[in-house]
């Protein structure tokens, strides 16, 4: 019988249904294991005091939170430990919030990981030397396990009982919890919500012309004129502002009113698409599943009741 130990990092303003959730998770797993007969146990144990750990974790576990005091300042000493952890090959794992905790220790290197795609913003701002892909639900290096959304301790768990015991145990287990383990991706989920909180007025004169000037043609170049900028300028400022170019920013604006058309209406995708400011509505749809990840039909079926 393999053993599994898996310590599940209760910090302070962990969710408490993702902590306790992961546990009994495992617990569920091995049950699953037995009948099937595949020789595996996990053996989860949450903590909060480190110093009450066996040793030789085979994972480490850091959930999602609701508040940021902690996760934007963890402890040094969990930080060190964590690090100590993973030299002697522990996997460690994180999920939405919890990735802030994992990039402290200094182990991501130049990997690319996933957090929830509402906290990238925070996230590079803390971190801009790490790549970050928050259209991926989960990001699996090996010995670093990355999973996005307040959700996705379940990813998080799927894919290790998937990697420990089996991919049959892994969907037997999600049938019994009725989970959707398919193959899905976070960008399936994300709300364009630019930020106006940057301090640069003029730029957020410029956001706030775009969200009434999107349905028609909006030249840069008319923009930058009207804030006295040169476009060059303009660029640059509203990138530093935004995280996005003025042409990227303006194509998600259209693309988060297409999604809001999409889910309250049952207008036809030819007819949204000149809503929003395409008079080619082949274009509009690429964009849209680039973006997306979705055909309109499939996002409309996944998004809305009728």
């Amino acid at each position: 019988m393999k053993q599994f130990s898996i310590g599940i990092c209760h910090y302070p303003n962990a969710l408490k249904s993702a902590v306790y959730g992961l546990e009994e998770m495992f617990l569920m797993a091995n049950i699953a294991c037995k009948k099937q007969g595949v020789e595996v146990e996990f053996s989860p144990v949450v903590f909060e005091n480190i110093e009450q750990l066996p040793q030789n974790l085979s994972v480490i576990l850091l959930p999602p939170s609701l508040k940021n005091d902690y996760y934007l300042n963890p402890q040094v000493e969990l930080i060190e430990w964590l690090k100590a952890q993973h030299c002697q090959g522990t996997i460690i794992g994180s999920a939405c919030a919890g990735a802030f905790i994992l990039a402290a220790t200094n182990l991501i290197k130049t990997r690319t990981i996933t957090t929830h795609w509402g906290l990238s913003g925070l996230f590079y701002e803390h971190y801009p030397h790490i790549s970050l892909n928050t259209n991926e639900i989960l990001i699996d290096h090996g010995d670093v396990i990355t999973a996005g959304g307040m959700m996705s301790w379940l990813d998080l768990g799927f894919e290790l009982v998937a990697k420990y015991a089996s991919l049959s145990v892994m969907s037997q287990l999600g049938k019994v919890l009725v989970v959707d383990t398919a193959l899905r991706e976070q960008r399936f989920y994300q709300q364009f919500n630019p930020s106006f909180s940057h301090g640069d007025q003029t730029i957020v004169t410029i956001q706030q012309t775009m969200n009434l000037d999107y349905p028609i043609p909006v030249s840069i170049q008319a923009l930058a004129e009207q804030a006295n900028l040169t476009e060059r300028t303009m660029q640059r400022r509203f990138l530093k502002a935004t995280g996005y170019n003025p042409n990227n920013y303006l194509q998600r604006l259209r693309m988060q009113k297409v999604c809001d058309l999409l889910e309250s209406s049952q207008y036809s995708f030819e007819w949204i698409a000149t809503q929003v400011g395409y008079g080619d509505t082949s274009a509009c749809r690429k964009i849209f599943i680039k973006t997306m990840g979705l055909t309109p039909r499939e996002f409309r079926m996944r998004f809305t009741r009728s």
